[in-house]
């Protein structure tokens, strides 16, 4: 069975991650996905050099796709990035809004022109407002749609991957994705246009919710859950750590008398209730590090499967690299290098009758313009 995108034609004027993260979703469902470059190339290509020479970040984001060079301050690579765009039948691009209409890429004029392209642009804090132009990376949304408040203990911490990135490539991939079957429907293309801070403020909905109409601040908590006690991380008498969830009362009574082997504690005044035992939530904690201190690991382990307790270990990466669920499941494929193979994760798509073919991640330039023309003229 053919991919779900077969046939379909990015074009994107991109750099960093939340517009290439959205298109590499794009490339592993399919689509024809040309990277357009400027001469010096993405920017991302040199955050680091720790995949066989190559960035971390750009490896991640841009597998699959083809590479062109265009300066479009000159005139002749001008008009065949306007050849490449009228051709295509998906445009995405992430730079600063005024830059781009200035350029006349901007999502509605590129939809005005061409009124069956799906035109996406991924921007910081999107058009119109005060910080519509302001440099928006991702630590800075991060800080801006209130995640440092909320992460971390005592001092605050940035969430450690690029969320704010992930976010608005994910809501521009399902945006692309609704646009498209709505043109194969009614033949209408779509300007579409997505926020890195209205993404992530999406996200972080339900604190600011319980803070806007009155609950106050979500506290930091670092590794344990704000709201339901016990939920949060142990360490084991071999040294690992595990984390652990009580979602309700019923689990509570289960895992006093079968994990921590003192019956008592299901009535006990403190604990009885979620609302106790978060006002208790040092006591509690206390009580749970002893036992799985000095209890065996696999009473532990036996104990916390008998009564049905969500448990998770806390891995690092190296042991998430080699994760028995991954492994056994084969999420794990070969993908070329300018430079070598390396085994990347496969796309979480799981699409019945269809796996992505084999992939590469592609030099700085290292697709003939004229073919790739040759490609959307065909097309």
């Amino acid at each position: 069975m053919s991919a779900p995108l077969d046939g379909v034609v990015v074009v994107s004027l991109e750099q960093a991650i939340s517009a290439p993260f959205a298109t590499r979703q794009l490339a592993d469902l399919g689509a024809t996905v040309i990277k357009i470059e400027r001469p010096e190339g993405d920017f991302a290509r040199a955050y680091d050099s720790n995949v066989q020479g190559e960035s971390a970040f750009f490896v991640w984001a841009n597998r699959g796709k083809q590479s062109v060079v265009l300066d479009i301050k000159n005139a002749d690579d001008l008009v065949t990035f306007w050849a490449l765009v009228g051709g295509a039948d998906v445009f995405m691009h992430n730079i600063a809004p005024a830059s781009a209409a200035r350029l006349g890429i901007d999502a509605q004029s590129l939809h005005a022109k061409y009124p069956s392209l799906i035109a996406c642009e991924v921007s910081g804090y999107g058009p119109g407002g005060p910080r519509s132009d302001d440099k928006a990376y991702d630590l800075a949304i991060q800080a801006e749609a209130g995640a440092f408040s909320v992460t971390g203990d005592a001092e605050m911490s940035k969430v450690g991957f690029s969320v704010a990135d992930i976010a608005s490539g994910m809501y521009a991939l399902s945006s692309v994705l609704a646009a498209l079957v709505r043109r194969d429907r009614t033949g209408e293309g779509a300007a579409i246009g997505v926020s890195m801070l209205d993404s992530l403020t999406e996200w972080l909905s339900a604190p600011l919710y319980a803070s806007a109409h009155g609950g106050g601040q979500a506290p930091r908590t670092g590794r344990r859950h704000h709201a339901i006690a016990p939920y949060g991380t142990f360490v084991l008498a071999d040294g690992r750590t595990v984390l652990l969830a009580i979602q309700n009362d019923r689990e509570w009574a289960a895992f006093a008398e079968q994990v921590l082997a003192n019956p008592a504690l299901v009535t006990d005044a403190r604990f009885a209730t979620n609302a106790v035992r978060i006002a208790n939530v040092d006591e509690l904690e206390a009580v749970i590090s002893a036992r799985f201190a000095s209890a065996p690991v696999d009473e532990i382990r036996a104990g916390l499967a008998t009564a049905g307790i969500a448990t998770a270990n806390v891995n690092d990466l190296d042991q998430v690299w080699q994760h028995e669920q991954l492994r056994a499941r084969d999420r794990f494929a070969d993908v070329d290098l300018p430079n070598g193979r390396i085994e990347m994760l496969k796309s979480p798509f799981d699409i019945s009758e269809w796996a992505p073919g084999a992939q590469s991640v592609p030099a700085l330039g290292e697709h003939d313009v004229a073919t790739v023309r040759r490609i959307i003229e065909n097309d």
